[in-house]
């Protein structure tokens, strides 16, 4: 009896693994295609290790989120497959959990973390094994949908929330190969955490940490040397710091010496004789980290009133909230968004991203600069969207990436009809699947070679 319940569980995970893998064919982008096809047993040994795993409560591999479960139960569940994200080429999986929280006795942090551990972290393990010895992928991503209990006015009330994990490759390796708790939760803080978009750690950050960043700062102590002799001679060129308002953002501007680098007055020269200061050029941006960090503090709450109300028209992606990049040496807002063609725009990648552009990007442009006017601390936005194509079923399963890049200055004579959408286009950037291409918006669409 016992070896016959075996063997059904093998047939049971070797079927799951059939049924939760995207077919190869199913997948548009050339690359991504041959990688499913390739790995396509790999694939497999992540539903097969699910189905031999005893998940808390049920959880289904899906296509969609927010399903019931009566109605998951008929649905799609080949969920696993390769795709992109920011880049970089990602092994996915998607699915439901249908585990119900009290969202007055469970916080949201710790919502997340049991959802992590519950399926997130089996599904990772699984997925680490089986692309063990494998040059692919760069990073796994996952995305679990959860419920929460609550109480409005009185009337129980059940919503859907989605937890969302990128992990780096190598980070998700030392995860799985250390037993220590303190090397697995760094390893996790390596990744990107979202819970309903918004960024989010499964554990608390140490309290040392937080007490370090909350210190003052130290008060440099007076000491009893004496001050250095001023400067009576002119500094033989002008420090960086007067030099920053030098042509900055296009507009010319005269460095002033401090009083220390002035020269004597009998040392002076004659007004015909002062030379010229020399031009220099703008200051780079800084695109450290750090700055990148700040600047996204500083402009979160405006982002997120952006996402709150442009919503219905831009099809935010969920778990990749618009956040800062640098590119191009400078720092860019990458806004991530979904577009939906009608499936008789099927086509050539050309003719599909100049669609993308003319029937959705283009209508995002002044209301996405509208929450930045006179901002001067960063340098563009860079639409980035998941193309589908619309069908009777739902949306293709396989989408195209495209990134619509532009520079604020390009944006803003745009949003004043100062130039065109085929003129945005030549003096941006386009890339598809990670590839920068020309774009000739009138020839692609109507199905010409692109130049």
């Amino acid at each position: 009896m016992r070896a016959t319940n075996a063997v059904v569980t093998l047939l049971l995970a070797v079927v799951a693994g059939r049924a939760q893998v995207l077919a190869p064919e199913e997948i548009r982008d050339p690359q991504l295609r041959a990688l499913q096809e390739k790995y396509r047993n790999e694939l497999k040994l992540v539903p097969k290790a699910a189905a031999a795993h005893n998940f808390p409560y049920h959880f289904y591999f899906s296509r969609k989120l927010d399903l019931e479960e009566k109605d998951q139960k008929q649905s799609d569940q080949r969920s696993v497959q390769f795709d992109r994200y920011q880049g970089q080429v990602v092994v996915k999986v998607t699915g439901n959990y249908f585990v119900s929280y009290s969202g007055g006795l469970v916080k949201p942090q710790e919502r997340a973390r049991r959802t992590y551990e519950g399926v997130i972290l089996p599904l990772l393990e699984a997925a680490v094994h089986a692309f063990e010895k494998a040059d692919v992928p760069q990073a796994f991503a996952f995305e679990i949908s959860h419920h929460v209990r609550r109480k409005v006015l009185g009337v129980s009330t059940e919503a859907v929330e989605n937890v969302v994990l990128v992990l780096p490759k190598a980070s998700a390796q030392r995860l799985v190969s250390s037993a220590d708790p303190q090397v697995r939760q760094a390893a996790i803080l390596e990744g990107e955490t979202f819970l309903n978009a918004a960024p989010i750690s499964f554990w608390p950050r140490p309290q040392e940490e937080i007490a370090q960043e909350a210190a003052p700062e130290p008060i440099p102590q007076a000491t009893s040397q004496a001050p250095p002799p001023p400067v009576t001679q002119p500094a033989p060129t002008v420090s960086a710091r007067l030099m920053r308002g030098i042509k900055l953002h296009g507009v010319a501007a005269k460095a002033v010496p401090t009083p220390t680098e002035q020269p004597a007055p009998t040392e002076r020269p004659a007004p015909t004789e002062r030379p010229a200061p020399a031009e220099q050029p703008a200051p780079m941006r800084d695109s450290s980290p750090d700055a990148i960090k700040e600047l996204q503090k500083a402009s979160q709450p405006v982002v997120d009133r952006m996402v709150q109300e442009l919503e219905a028209q831009a099809h935010f992606v969920r778990y990749a909230p618009p956040s800062f990049i640098p590119f191009h040496k400078g720092l860019y807002l990458q806004v991530s968004v979904t577009t939906t063609l009608p499936e008789t725009a099927a086509g050539s990648q050309y003719r599909l991203a100049a669609l993308a552009f003319d029937q959705h990007i283009a209508h995002l442009i002044r209301p996405v600069l509208a929450f930045f006017k006179d901002r001067n601390d960063f340098d563009g936005v860079d639409f980035s969207t998941t193309l589908r194509l619309a069908t009777d079923t739902g949306t293709d399963g396989s989408p195209l990436a495209v990134e619509f890049i532009f520079p604020l200055k390009l944006l803003s004579a745009y949003a004043d009809f100062d130039t065109t959408g085929q003129q945005l286009i030549e003096a941006g950037f386009v890339l598809i699947n990670g590839e920068r291409v020309s774009l000739n918006l009138e020839a692609a669409e109507a199905g010409s070679t692109p130049r």
